[in-house]
């Protein structure tokens, strides 16, 4: 299937690895032109050394205005926005203080906010634009383990909502995606921690995940970062002109909720 993405600009924030390194890979081999996103240009020039097709890349850390300034005087109008950047840390909610609360939803909340404010006028005079925000299934299905998480990640569903309804039949499209546990960077760093201080292999932890964590998982493992950013592609390409204030799962049949 042609997505109709060649020629798109294309900026995916938090994108030097896992899912929104999978993601920015797939738009350049559709033929877009994508922005790569990190905080540190080593880290910006091997991601970009991996991508086949049309790419650069933007070091600046976007949950701070600082680094949003640096990104909009660098990177001109932009097609399509996917607001990957995000962070997440289990902690008891005892635990967790006011600046902690902060720093959430700054990364994972107001970065996104922030970034599509700016992009978005440029899509309106067009009449064609794509902003998809990476969510989680832990919007829908809280957490105990990490409720600051699954509060920006709830925030994250409501905001693609909002702006979806503030700008109908525009042109634009507007979605989240409530992705389930995936096998990114920062996860496996997680599962390997666990697992070596319960003295376990990561194969054990990850099965003993599956039956007690999220037991709800139909199919019993960690996504790949690949199977999240086939629908994220999707989502930004002209098929999906219909699909709009969605929040679209691709979470493993986790959420049991069939509405």
């Amino acid at each position: 299937m042609d997505l109709g993405l060649k020629g798109r600009r294309a900026l995916v924030t938090g994108s030097t690895a896992g899912i929104g390194f999978a993601i920015a890979k797939l738009l350049a081999r559709e033929g877009a032109f994508v922005y790569v996103n990190g905080r540190t240009e080593a880290r910006i020039n091997k991601a970009v050394g991996e991508i086949e097709g049309k790419v650069d890349g933007i070091a600046a850390d976007l949950s701070t205005e600082e680094g949003a300034a640096a990104l909009f005087s660098s990177v001109g109008h932009l097609d399509i926005v996917v607001n990957n950047l995000g962070i997440f840390e289990t902690r008891p909610f005892l635990e967790i203080d006011d600046a902690d609360w902060r720093r959430f939803f700054e990364v994972n909340v107001l970065s996104g906010v922030r970034i599509t404010r700016h992009y978005l006028p440029h899509m309106l005079e067009k009449k064609w634009g794509r902003v998809v925000f990476i969510s989680s299934e832990s919007g829908v299905q809280i957490p105990a383990e990490m409720v600051h998480y699954g509060m920006t990640k709830t925030a994250q569903v409501a905001v693609a909502r909002g702006i979806a309804e503030s700008f109908p039949a525009s042109g634009i499209t507007v979605n989240s995606v409530l992705v389930g546990p995936t096998e990114s960077e920062g996860v496996d760093t997680f599962v390997e921690n666990f697992a070596r201080q319960e003295g376990k292999t990561k194969e054990q932890f990850a099965r003993e995940f599956f039956q007690n964590a999220r037991p709800s998982s139909l199919i019993k493992r960690f996504e790949t970062p690949d199977e999240v950013a086939a629908m994220v592609a999707f989502l930004c390409s002209d098929a999906a002109s219909a699909t709009t204030g969605s929040a679209v799962r691709v979470d493993g049949g986790v959420v049991r909720a069939i509405l």
